[in-house]
């Protein structure tokens, strides 16, 4: 029956062959197409006859068994058709984004915000918004707010900013002080007079512009400002959420970072506590206006010493008694110093400031790096240190003022500009009499100088021919043995007589010098006549030309023994090594022997001509002659130096590794290091003589140019010659000072155990801190209260861009009396992600302050508090400098 039934069907019925059901044809399209569309319309006259509840059950169970592809066509379908025109953005975006964007908005449109929806209100009174906002002033909550109080930090900053007390430029500068200089009354009231038409101007553009942002405000804006944050161009763009989340993350972390630097005390009192940033008015009354008549007579006056100033302890020791006086170290800075005035002064004025260090009547030296005159006088901080300073002191009206005692001697002893005070300023703060001896001791010391020298010089003399001896007879027996020295006693005499003769040199030129300092002193003196003056002129201009040919003429023979130098290089290492090379028993190889001398082959050929365009000047020289041209010339090729700098590094690396993996050229070395050829010096010696060089020409042409006459022709190809010179010494002490930098760098990495890679691309040691770390019992109850265990020693190296943390301990040797210090390093933290904290001193804990990081927390205290003081004071500079960059 099977074979009958197959043979029986035909195509026309295969088309009928159904799938899943008997309903469905398999392969017949039309059909199928017939039945889809009769099965739908069914479905749509039920779907009618449903009720609403129903129609949404059956969509539900329809959705549940689209694919995502069916869903998205339903969306697309359902957004052409149903667009939807407004929607509250906070309704629809994640929460953080949201409060991301409300962190754009200043506080007045936060407040005008909250007035729009209740969801609008919650978002913008949330404390992640507020508190940066309070932070930036340095205001804080005096209590920690539990998990479900709403809305502190909001109230805290409209608490704060009701009772703000402000002021105006004008009454600032009547309080304060400045350094403008004064103007007459028609200047003051011209100015007044455009300061009211300007403002007049602003507030017609103001009420203007209110006027047609009223017609067209949005809801949440009041009508009354205009909120410019709010505007579409401020607000993020949803395809850069997840970018813009973390920018706002550092940013809030930046602001953190500068308001914890803005709110540690600038100046601590000897208990501790420090002022707040802002003062109202009530206050500035009793610290700046009090006139009374008994307050004068409590003023002290004071005087600044610079340790630099000679024999400053003398200085010291004349001070008057009630004088206030303070020693300050060269090298602190200039908040430092006004710190060590207020800890002085403990808070009182002083009638008077005197300020007693080096310099000359155009600058004073005050501080290593701040050489204060007139051209640095308006820069920012120096500004602000002598804005600060003047506060120290009583005003002009009530008798107040600063001396400098500058130039020195003549400051002290001399009549000073003008009888304001009926007195000389010396006499104010030091006795007379002490001074006069302060004076007589500095010109005994230098009396007592030439004679020593003059006494001491037939000594030298004899103790110079010992050494020459000495040092020829360890030459001789190191280099000859006993028959040739006896054999060459004609040569040892001979190298005797002219170590003699230079020494002879030395001295003269010594004594040469010290005759030049003495005439320049004697000329200061008013006891010089015009006469010794004539005659001394006269006879520097005679014997001008004949010191600068004999310096024209040293310059020719050091450049010979340079070249001479940089020949042996080439004749004792690179020659043997090519010629090894070339007869098939190499050595090193070509490409090691290219990296050893291309260079310095270079710099010989630059040199030898250099030498030949010398030569032939000396040959016709004459007093009208220039070399300025020659060094000029020479000085625009020393990119041949630069290729040698660049490698130097490269070839001492090159060198040791070759010794150490090659033993032909370690005996090589060995053969031809410190022998009689190469002058007693190794080829690593050898190839430091092109970086000492450069020191030797600026000497040289600094003594051409001193015995060259102003009018010269050559003087200004001299000074061409210096400039081009020094830049180029320049460049060398900085690859020197970078390298030793990155030494210094691997020899800290080396000391601390388990301590990351520091060696970085301008990284520096700025000051290691040895401090004690603190562990707080309970840190609920406020500072004062605090009670503190000391639980690890720690050494914190600061860095111009981190602040490496490790413990410190220290370790004994068995039967020795040293001991070893270890580090071992906890962590580093980049220095604009460091918080800084100040915690007041009470009777429990001196000296102590924190330091934050994103994962790690320490509290630290020092010894002293001018180490606290001095060490938050560079850590704060150190955090501005990096996050300026």
């Amino acid at each position: 029956m099977s074979a009958e039934d197959s043979s029986w069907r035909t195509p026309e019925m295969e088309s009928f062959h159904t799938r899943f059901s008997a309903w469905t044809p398999f392969s017949n399209k039309s059909l199928n197409r017939q039945l889809f569309q009769e099965r739908v319309a069914l479905i749509s006259h039920w779907f009618d006859l449903w009720t609403n509840k129903q129609r949404q059950e059956f969509l539900f169970a329809i959705f549940l068994r689209c694919t995502k592809s069916q869903l998205r066509f339903v969306q697309d379908w359902f957004s052409e058709r149903m667009q939807v025109a407004k929607v509250d953005f906070s309704t629809v975006l994640p929460r953080f984004i949201s409060l991301y964007i409300f962190s754009f908005l200043s506080p007045k449109d936060l407040c005008a915000a909250a007035q729009v929806s209740w969801p609008w209100k919650f978002l913008t009174e949330q404390d992640c918004l507020w508190m940066p906002k309070c932070v930036k002033f340095g205001w804080f909550l005096p209590y920690t707010p539990t998990d479900n109080e709403y809305g502190a930090w909001k109230r805290h900053y409209v608490a704060c900013v009701s009772h703000l007390d402000w002021l105006t430029p004008r009454e600032a500068a009547a309080i304060y002080g400045t350094l403008n200089e004064p103007k007459t009354e028609d200047e003051e009231l011209l100015e007044r007079q455009r300061e009211k038409c300007l403002r007049k101007r602003i507030w017609e553009e103001i009420a203007l512009r209110n006027k047609e942002l009223f017609k067209v405000r949005p809801p949440w804006v009041s009508g009354t400002c205009r909120s410019s944050v709010l505007k579409p161009r401020r607000q993020p763009r949803l395809s850069q959420t997840v970018r813009e989340r973390v920018g706002s993350h550092e940013a809030l972390e930046k602001q953190l970072v500068l308001t914890s630097l803005e709110i540690l005390p600038k100046r601590s009192n000897i208990s501790g506590s420090h002022s707040y940033p802002l003062l109202s008015k009530k206050y500035w009354h009793g610290v700046h206006k009090n006139d009374d008549s008994s307050s004068y007579a409590l003023r002290p006056h004071f005087i600044l010493i610079s340790s630099r100033i000679p024999a400053y302890e003398m200085v010291v020791e004349s001070v008057k008694a009630g004088v206030v006086s303070v020693v300050y170290e060269h090298s602190v800075t200039l908040e430092s110093l006004l710190y060590l005035i207020e800890k002085a002064l403990d808070g009182r004025k002083a009638q008077s400031m005197g300020i007693f260090s080096d310099g000359d009547s155009r600058e004073i030296n005050l501080l290593q790096g701040y050489k204060i005159g007139v051209k640095n006088l308006l820069r920012p901080e120096v500004r602000d240190f002598w804005e600060k300073l003047g506060s120290y002191v009583a005003t002009e009206e009530e008798g107040g003022h600063v001396d400098f005692f500058v130039p020195l001697g003549a400051s002290v002893l001399s009549d000073w500009l003008g009888s304001q005070w009926g007195k000389a300023p010396s006499s104010i703060y030091f006795c007379e009499a002490k001074l006069q001896t302060w004076s007589s001791f500095a010109d005994f010391l230098e009396e007592t100088l030439k004679t020593v020298r003059k006494q001491l010089y037939p000594l030298f003399k004899e103790l110079q021919k010992s050494i020459s001896g000495r040092m020829i007879g360890q030459f001789m027996f190191d280099t000859m043995g006993m028959t040739n020295i006896l054999n060459n006693q004609e040569t040892a005499q001979a190298l005797a007589d002219r170590l003699m003769e230079l020494s002879k040199e030395d001295s003269e030129r010594s004594v040469v010098e010290d005759n030049s300092w003495d005439t320049k002193s004697r000329l200061s003196k008013n006891d010089l006549n015009f006469e010794a003056l004539i005659n001394l002129e006269r006879i520097l201009q005679k014997d001008s030309a004949e010191k600068r040919t004999r310096v024209v003429r040293e310059l020719l023979q050091s450049e010979r023994k340079y070249v001479q130098m940089l020949e042996i290089v080439r004749d004792v290492y690179f020659a043997p090594l090519k010629a090894a090379l070339s007869s098939n028993r190499a050595i090193l190889s070509a490409a090691n022997i290219q990296i050893l001398f291309s260079d310095i082959l270079q710099i010989l050929s630059l040199n030898r001509q250099f030498l030949d365009n010398l030569r032939d000047r000396l040959q016709e020289w004459g007093p009208a002659h220039c070399v300025g041209e020659i060094v000029t010339k020479f000085g625009s090729q020393l990119n041949t130096y630069t290729n040698f700098f660049n490698n130097y590094p490269v070839i001492l690396k090159t060198i040791e590794k070759c010794r150490e993996m090659i033993p032909a050229f370690r005996t090589f070395l060995k053969r031809h290091d410190k022998t009689i050829v190469t002058k007693m010096l190794s080829l690593p010696e050898l190839l430091l003589y092109p970086s000492r060089r450069f020191e030797e020409y600026l000497n040289l042409l600094y003594a051409v140019r001193l015995h060259t006459p102003a009018e010269h022709v050559d003087r200004g190809d001299l000074t061409t010659a210096i400039d081009q010179i020094k830049k180029y010494k320049s460049y060398i002490d900085q690859m020197k000072q970078n390298i030793n930098m990155k030494d210094h760098l691997s020899d800290i990495q080396r000391i601390i155990w388990g301590c990351p890679t520091l060696s970085e691309v301008n990284r520096y040691l700025i000051r290691v801190q040895d401090v004690a770390q603190l562990h707080c019992c309970d840190e609920e109850i406020s500072f004062s209260l605090r009670l503190y265990e000391h639980i690890h020693d720690l050494s914190l190296f600061l860095f111009n861009d981190a602040l490496l943390v490790s413990s410190r301990g220290t370790s004994h040797t068995p039967f020795e009396r040293t001991s070893k210090t270890t580090y071992q390093f906890i962590a580093s933290v980049a220095l604009h992600r460091l918080l800084i904290e100040n915690i007041p001193d009470s009777k429990y804990v001196k000296n102590a302050f924190i330091l934050q990081g994103p994962k790690y927390k320490w509290i630290c205290a020092t010894e002293v508090e001018d180490e606290k003081f001095l060490w938050l004071s560079v850590l704060r500079n150190a955090i501005k400098s990096s996050m300026e960059k």
